[in-house]
Order: C-alpha cells, then sequence, then structure tokens
C-alpha cells in the first residue's frame, strides 16, 4: 500500500554489461566474485523468469566533486546462492569509458565522494557489520574508518571535510529479557502501545544521527543528535539519507523525524524538519505548525534557503506534494507550487541557486523540471515515453536514471537547453537485443462518468492483429501509485506480454498525475468509481477484434489485491480467473490489523464501529468479504508473513472462502517475505505459479 516502489533479484545466468568500455584493475581480476555479470546467449526473443531475473540493476549514483566522474551501484543476484551482490563502478563523463571499482563477496553500498575529491567513502559489512570504508579513486587502498559497535546504516560528509554525520540503530526501551533477566531464553514480547511493528520488523530500536569528529584515516567524538528520544530518523520503512543534510557551511545539520510514538505516531504524517547546531548542540523546528510530511531537505550553495517537499494535511500520506522554500534569514516559507496541479520528488539546487530541479508525474510519465526561482516559472526539461527516477545537476547537464515498460533503469545525460537525451550506460544492451519487446501503446478511454482516462496497453511480441489474445486487466496498488512507465521485477508487463497476453493498464481514479482531484477521488470511495473505471477500460479493449472476452482475467497486488478480491464478487461475469497478491480481503480486520493507522483512518474515513458516519459505512460495505457470495469464479490468492501493512491472515480468509464454496483456488505462501516478493528463488517460483495459473484457464 506504500508507494514506492518495486526493487531487486537475478539469476544462475547472468547479463554481459557490453557497450561500455569495461576496465578492470590488474589487482581485481584475481579477486573471484561468485555474483555477477555473464555472457548469456538465448535461444529464443521471448522473456524468461531465468532471463529476466539476470537484469544487472542499476542503483545510486553521485557525482565527482568537479563533475568529471560518476559512480553508481550495480546489483546482480544469483538464482542459485539465492541472493544479491552490489558492486561499485566508476563512469567517465567525458571519455564514456567504465572502471569497475570494487569486486568483493560482499557488496558496496551509499557511496560518496570525500570533498576533496581524493577518497571515495562506501559502506562495508566485510569486517562483520555495515561500516564506513573509503578507497582511492581507482578502487585501491581499501580502509576501514568507523568501528561502530553493531554498525551503521548511512553516512555524509560535512562539506569543510571536518566531521562524518552517520545513522545507526539505538536501542532505547528495554527487551522482555532485560525485564526478566532469569528468562533469557524467553521469546515472548511486551508491547503497551501502538506501532510495534512496521512494514516488516519489529521496532526494537530506533535510527538516530550521529556527528563526529573527522581526521581523513578516523572519526572520534560521535554525538547522538536525538538523545534519548523514541523516534527516528530517517523515517520507516523507506527512508533514506535523503533525510538528512549537512549545511553548506558545516555548522549545521538538518533531518527529518516524526517526534511522536506509540498510537501518536499511528495515527500521525506529521513529519518534521529539524536543524541541529553543532556549537551549542542546539535543536529547531523548522517546520513547526506544517502538519502533514516535511521531507527531503536541500540546503541552497549559499546555505541561505532550504527547500523540501512538504504535503499539507496530517494523516494523510497521498497529498499533493509541494515545493517550499525557507529563507533561513528571516524565516519566510513560501510555497512554489500553487499553481502546480502535480507532485514534486527530488529537489536539487542549481550550481548558482537561481534553480530548482525536481521530478514530477504528468499523465503516467515522470519528466524532469527546473524551477526559475526568480520569474516563478515551471519549465518541463524533458520528454519521451519513460519515467526518469532521479538526477545529479552537472553544470548545464543533469546526469539521470530513466526506465521504461520495456527497458530496466540505465544512466543518461540530459542537456538542459535543448531536452536531448544522451544514454550513457548499457548494462544489459547484450541482453536486451536479444529479446523482442512488446508494443506499449497509450489509449485514452471515457469512463462512466464521462471522463477521460490514460490506459497502457501491452501487446505480445510478434502480435497478429489477426489473432485472438487472452487479456489481463492490471490492477495498480498504492491505492495512490500511478501506472507509469515503470520497470518492475515482479509486475512486469513484457513479462506477461512475452506470454502472449495482452495487458490492459489503467490509470483509474485514485492516482497522481491527473490533478489532485483525480487522485483524491478515491478516498473514502473503495469500490466506487475507481472500480467503473476498471471496468471500462477492459470493456472498451474487449471491443477489438484480437481480444478474446471468453478469455479475460484480472490480476494485482497490494490495492490491486483488494481490486481482484472486489471484482470477483461484482465482475458480472467477465473475467475467467483471478491473482490476487498482498490484497485487502476484510476491511473491518484490516483496520484492526495494519500498522501505519492513519492511511485506514483517511481512506476508509475511520474506524468501522462509527455506525452514525456515512463515509465509514459506506467503505466496509464495499468490503470484498461481503460479496463472497457472488464468486464463482477460479482464484490464485498470494501472501507473505512478514506483510504487516496487510497481514497473511487477509489472503488465507480468502483463500479459505474460495475453497469453502467450492471454486478452484491456489494459495501461494511466503514465510519469509514482506510486501513484497525479494528473494531471487521467490520470485521465480512467484512468476512461475503466476504463468502457470493463468495458462490453466485462459488457454
Amino acid at each position: 500500500m506504500q508507494k514506492f516502489c518495486n526493487l531487486l533479484i537475478l539469476s544462475f545466468l547472468i547479463a554481459l554489461i557490453s557497450s561500455c568500455d569495461m576496465q578492470m584493475n590488474p589487482e581485481q581480476q584475481e579477486i573471484k566474485v561468485p555474483i555477477g555479470p555473464q555472457s548469456l546467449q538465448l535461444e529464443s526473443d521471448r522473456m524468461t523468469p531465468e532471463v529476466f531475473w539476470s537484469f544487472g540493476r542499476v542503483g545510486e549514483m553521485i557525482l565527482s566533486p568537479d563533475k568529471k566522474k560518476l559512480i553508481y551501484g550495480l546489483t546482480y543476484y544469483s538464482i542459485e546462492q539465492n541472493k544479491g551482490n552490489t558492486e561499485l563502478y566508476l563512469l567517465d563523463l567525458n571519455t564514456g569509458n567504465t572502471v569497475q571499482l570494487t569486486h568483493t563477496a560482499g557488496g558496496e553500498y551509499n557511496p560518496s565522494w570525500r570533498p576533496d575529491g581524493k577518497k571515495i567513502g562506501f559502506l562495508s559489512a566485510k569486517s562483520g557489520s555495515m561500516q564506513l570504508w573509503e578507497m582511492n579513486n581507482d578502487g585501491s587502498g581499501r580502509t576501514q574508518i568507523t568501528f561502530v559497535e553493531n554498525g551503521i546504516t548511512g553516512f555524509k560528509y560535512a562539506p569543510d571535510q571536518s566531521k562524518i554525520l552517520f545513522t545507526a540503530e539505538v536501542k532505547l526501551k528495554p527487551a522482555t529479557q532485560d525485564i526478566y533477566p532469569d528468562l533469557p531464553l524467553t521469546s515472548g514480547r511486551i508491547n503497551n502501545d501502538l506501532m510495534y511493528r512496521h512494514w516488516d520488523q519489529w521496532v526494537d530500536t530506533y535510527s538516530h544521527v550521529f556527528v563526529a569528529d573527522y581526521t581523513g584515516t578516523s572519526i572520534s567524538n560521535p554525538i547522538d543528535l536525538m538523545p534519548d528520544e523514541t523516534w527516528e530518523t530517517p523515517l520507516r520503512p523507506f527512508g533514506g539519507m535523503e533525510q538528512i543534510s549537512w549545511a553548506p557551511d558545516s555548522k549545521s545539520v538538518v533531518y527529518c523525524s516524526r517526534k511522536k510514538e506509540g498510537k501518536a505516531y499511528s495515527f500521525s504524517t506529521n513529519a518534521d524538519i529539524y536543524q541541529y547546531n553543532i556549537d551549542d548542540k542546539t535543536t529547531t523546528n523548522l517546520t513547526k505548525g506544517m502538519m502533514g510530511y516535511d521531507l527531503a531537505p536541500v540546503f541552497s550553495p549559499d546555505g541561505n534557503f532550504l527547500a523540501w517537499e512538504s504535503m499539507e494535511r496530517d494523516g494523510y500520506e497521498a497529498d499533493k506534494i509541494r515545493l517550499m522554500v525557507k529563507n533561513l534569514k528571516n524565516g519566510n516559507i513560501t510555497e512554489f507550487t500553487t499553481d502546480f496541479d502535480q507532485n514534486v520528488h527530488g529537489l536539487q539546487w542549481s550550481d548558482d541557486g537561481s534553480k530548482i530541479y525536481f521530478v514530477s508525474n504528468h499523465h503516467a510519465l515522470d519528466q524532469i523540471y527546473s524551477l526559475d526561482l526568480k520569474s516563478n516559472e515551471i519549465k518541463k526539461i524533458t520528454e519521451g515515453i519513460h519515467s526518469y527516477t532521479g538526477f545529479i545537476p552537472a553544470g548545464d547537464q543533469l546526469i539521470a536514471t530513466r526506465m521504461s515498460m520495456s527497458s530496466p533503469v540505465e544512466i543518461f545525460k540530459v542537456d538542459e537547453a535543448s531536452g536531448k537525451q544522451t544514454q550513457l550506460t548499457f548494462v544489459n544492451k547484450a541482453t536486451l537485443d536479444q529479446l523482442t519487446m512488446g508494443k506499449v501503446e497509450e489509449r485514452w478511454i471515457e469512463t462512466s462518468d464521462g471522463k477521460q482516462m490514460l490506459t497502457w496497453v501491452i501487446y505480445p511480441p510478434h502480435f497478429d492483429p489477426n489473432k485472438k489474445y487472452p487479456a489481463l486487466l492490471y490492477c495498480q496498488g498504492g491505492p495512490q501509485s500511478t501506472v507509469s512507465q515503470f520497470w518492475s521485477y515482479r509486475w512486469n508487463f513484457q513479462m506477461m506480454a512475452a506470454n502472449d497476453y495482452i495487458i490492459v493498464a489503467p490509470n483509474r481514479r485514485g492516482l497522481p498525475g491527473f490533478g489532485q482531484e483525480w487522485n483524491e477521488q478515491i478516498s473514502g470511495d473503495y469500490g466506487g468509481q475507481n472500480m467503473r473505471d476498471y471496468l471500462a477500460a477492459i470493456d472498451a479493449l474487449a471491443k477489438e477484434p484480437f481480444i478474446d472476452e471468453e478469455r479475460m482475467g484480472a490480476v494485482g497486488a497490494s490495492y490491486g489485491g483488494f481490486s481482484v478480491f472486489w471484482l470477483a464478487g461484482n465482475h458480472e461475469g467477465r473475467f475467467k480467473t483471478f491473482i490476487a497478491h498482498d490484497g485487502m480481503f476484510n476491511l473491518e480486520a484490516q483496520y484492526l490489523e495494519t500498522e501505519e493507522m492513519w492511511f485506514v483512518n483517511w481512506d476508509l474515513g475511520g474506524p468501522y464501529w462509527e455506525k452514525d458516519n456515512p463515509v465509514v459505512q459506506g467503505s466496509y460495505a464495499n468490503s470484498p468479504h461481503r460479496f463472497v457470495q457472488n464468486w464463482d469464479t477460479p482464484i490464485m490468492v498470494v501472501h507473505s508473513e512478514l506483510d504487516y501493512r496487510i497481514v497473511a491472515s487477509q489472503g488465507m480468509q480468502a483463500f479459505n472462502a474460495a475453497v469453502l464454496r467450492d471454486i478452484p483456488a491456489e494459495y501461494l505462501y511466503f514465510p519469509d517475505e514482506n510486501h513484497w516478493v525479494l528473494k531471487p528463488q521467490n520470485g521465480i517460483l512467484w512468476q512461475r505459479r503466476f504463468f502457470n495459473w493463468l495458462d490453466q484457464w485462459l488457454k
């Protein structure tokens, strides 16, 4: 149900990185790496799960201080070993040459150039716990810098290089064994408030920010900026180091935190930005009185201004994301997106401080924009059928990561003046050149209330318009997460198309990128207009001569899983099978089982026992479990034990209901996965059972 995002996995046959001039240090050639790229010759131009999981995955990137070189992470997975490995690569932006900097079995993460450009810092668990290490710019001379007990989770150099900040987990509440030392082997947990677990973990520790002196070879005198505070930064479960920033003068640190605990934390999205003064050790709330999420703060180059992403309303995680700027000298705060009916992400200042760049979704495409702070003009820089996931300003260029439904993430150079986009990495070119991708088509379909809805249609490779194909209605999760030009390592449209299915993927009501009114309509209307949007899309495509309306299915995860469960009881014979992954089945149970209470409180209107609240009663009246008496169609249910957002009992209830009604059903259960499926062999199993079920009922 959280947005964000789709991540990881790989195979025993791993793709060759070609098209780039790859080099390796002699000392690195002697090191055998168990997981990495290999040549792959395909027997077919159709994607298979094994080929699919062989792709290299471009991760975080960082620009050198002189803006001439780029470090990026590249991850490969092994099906046999059931794990992945991340290495660091150096791309020369002038020559295009790429050098592999690290070559170890343990992986390297969170790369960062030291401000003087002479060393590269990174995280490694080589010593037994995750610590900060440094190496020379050619990958040689690896040296451990921190020796923090139990390790660190992230770091940033101070601009003047005198200090380093890092994040680490801090235990602030006693465990059961601490309370009863005579029971050291007890597994019991004692909880007295909410938010005792989050996403896929029990809350036993809190992530804190520390600042330590840095000598160039080691750190000393670490100070906890949040001593004894039972809340965290970055925010769980997806927050990263983008939520913490150094001031350009190295005299202060800003960080994001929701300083609430228990029930108060569970009901609120009020995250604020705090500034910690290094000299006097004082902390100031910079966004006091701003009640929604305030995240991702970035200082202007001169340090006089702070920009960040802000939501207005407390308890609403899908509110409009605004661009806010605070004058740190006089305290004035200005919103620059009042008339811009889109969200903003990934704010970055231009080198001269005159502009702020960001990514924004419009009509299911994530493009790069710029805001001129003098004229207040917002300009779209990039165009095309793709989605940008991040970028770094580099003079008059932007170095950015881009993906589409037909291509995994690669790195591009964008000319700001012309918008010209030049691909810099070709990580998966050798494999992609051997595959035939299905056509991706943009369609606008009229909804039941006379509006226009963008729907992606993905065709099988070698599509024959004279044939009839089975079709899949894809139901999006979130619920407020755009069906953009994303590349997923589970819900991959090209994988579905390679199995000779036509995919219909509508941007129904409740998705951003089409204005805030369209996005907000879904709240309090589960089972309402957004379901009619789904049916409008599949009904429109069913009229095409190449779609067999007697062989249509509906699939989806999270809110998409809820959608599938709801459609199972209300589809009026349209579909011949369903697949629901991690979906909400019983909304009354969901209200009491989930961890982030602000979500169900806002979107369902409140608890089901509020009998006089019409929004509440309408929401729970549309719970899928209330329509089980109408179920008559084969259904596959997938769920995982470590999913604390939508707990496994939701899937079990749905599967049991189907079996009790003598409906053909299958339950795929993962005891070691969360809301996503991340382990390679589990990912392969998921793909195999997914298509086995669809083929059984639609072919």
